[in-house]
């Protein structure tokens, strides 16, 4: 790509604009629906230190790494990698990022219509005088039928697309702008209503004093893949991204940020739900039922859970959609730029590929259930592929690319914005991305395929 071409790429704006759309990549789903169920199931605060410690030493690092490759770069998650790298090889981590957003976005899409389901529900205040067995049953009905599923998803994606479609700065960048502060309003007035809540404070207790031995050999491994995920590492979201910063941003100052804004929505996630579950004595560890099941049951206990079930499940959709436009402009990114397609006609292609296999992953709870492959439904597989293989392998591919293939002034440079701010360590920074991170991610890679058990 040649300088004017790339002096004619969209960009963001302001600082704000890069930690708001940044950020809003990684938190997501994971981070409300995701975070407090496998938290409850691994024993509350024990997790939550765990988890700490893997965010910094893991997720920060391989975060600074796919920042310096976009910036750099200024190209696609693919054609970043083709310019950075002299040999064929590295390229497979641009591919392998494409079809990962590909394949979320197919089952993410799903979830994120059933969000906007329980928008529906809870305004229309459909859970009032229904006990858990009925609101499992809404569920199971809803998520297995055929028209609204689909009419849902199909909605969310068109969401999405519009806004991917208004570019950088008039779309991705004045969006989030928006709705970041949006999201962060509600949950705080979530976490004040679950706090007031009598026996609330025993779900703070259950977040914040770890029990050491609830720690397992289970509780690490899903420390180290949930801190991995949540940042969105490993796709080509933050290479995209980062290729449309400005020169004069600070990697390692966004890379703390936007940790820091990830983490603190999840645990304010957390303290919106456990005081809730704990208040009501329901088991923290119920898993992914915990959101669309429990909680709803739960609500229509809690003095003002009308409003609180609205918010809650408006909050879970926002989510969805700050981290869903990310993940379509990888696809578009690459669409445009590689093969020279207009912005506008590469959109409309993503966001109408993605619909028809996402379609596939909806249907797969309902008419298309008994397609199994390896006794996975579709939806099954595409998580499986993309969770389980395509993130963790270009997870530990970046790391070591970045670790021992990238020229270390490169990095030094982008790190630094060519001198003008002080590294703290580059050592430090190299060993983590040349060793650490990517034996780490090895293990959840291993573990994720079953090769060894944990």
């Amino acid at each position: 790509m040649t300088e004017i071409s790339k002096a004619k790429r969209d960009g963001f704006s302001s600082k704000f604009g890069v930690i708001a759309a940044a950020a809003g990549s990684a938190i997501g789903l994971g981070n409300i629906w995701k975070f407090p169920y496998i938290a409850g199931e691994n024993g509350g605060g024990a997790f939550l230190i765990i988890y700490l410690v893997f965010i910094v030493l893991i997720g920060l690092p391989v975060m600074m790494s796919e920042f310096i490759i976009g910036r750099k770069a200024q190209q696609n998650v693919f054609g970043a990698f083709r310019s950075l790298s002299k040999t064929g090889f590295w390229r497979i981590i641009g591919v392998m990022g494409v079809l990962a957003a590909f394949f979320i976005l197919s089952f993410y899409g799903t979830v994120a219509g059933w969000t906007i389901e329980y928008i529906y529900l809870a305004i229309s205040d459909s859970f009032a005088g229904k006990d858990a067995t009925e609101i499992t049953t809404m569920f199971s009905d809803f998520s297995t039928s055929t028209f609204k599923p689909l009419a849902l998803q199909l909605i969310f994606m068109g969401i999405t697309a519009f806004i991917v479609l208004r570019g950088i700065k008039k779309g991705i960048e004045k969006y989030t702008k928006i709705l970041m502060p949006l999201l962060l309003l509600i949950i705080i007035y979530l976490d004040i209503t679950a706090l007031s809540l009598d026996g609330g404070m025993d779900g703070l207790k259950f977040l914040f004093q770890p029990d050491f031995s609830k720690i397992t050999p289970k509780c690490i491994i899903d420390a180290l893949g949930h801190s991995f995920f949540t940042l969105s590492l490993g796709m080509g979201v933050l290479v995209t991204y980062a290729s449309y910063f400005k020169s004069d941003i600070n990697l390692t100052k966004t890379s703390i940020n936007v940790a820091a804004a990830d983490t603190i929505i999840a645990l304010l996630a957390g303290i919106a739900i456990f005081p809730v579950v704990f208040a009501f004595n329901t088991e923290p560890g119920v898993g992914p039922g915990l959101v669309f099941v429990s909680l709803p049951n739960i609500f229509e206990l809690i003095p003002g859970g009308y409003i609180f079930s609205i918010f809650f499940f408006l909050l879970l959709a926002l989510a969805a959609l700050t981290s869903s436009i990310s993940i379509l402009e990888v696809v578009v990114a690459y669409l445009s730029e590689e093969t020279k397609m207009s912005r506008k006609k590469a959109t409309l292609l993503s966001a109408l590929a993605i619909s028809i296999t996402g379609a596939l992953a909806t249907l797969s709870m309902g008419v298309l259930s008994d397609f199994k492959i390896f006794d996975k439904n579709i939806f099954d597989i595409f998580d499986y592929l993309a969770s389980n293989v395509l993130l963790p392998l270009g997870g530990m591919l970046i790391s070591l690319f970045v670790g021992w293939v990238l020229k270390r002034s490169i990095i030094e440079d982008e790190l630094s914005n060519y001198g003008t701010n002080k590294i703290v360590s580059i050592k430090i920074f190299i060993f983590l991305v040349r060793y650490l991170a990517p034996i780490s991610i090895l293990i959840v890679f291993l573990h994720g395929v079953g090769i060894i058990k944990l």
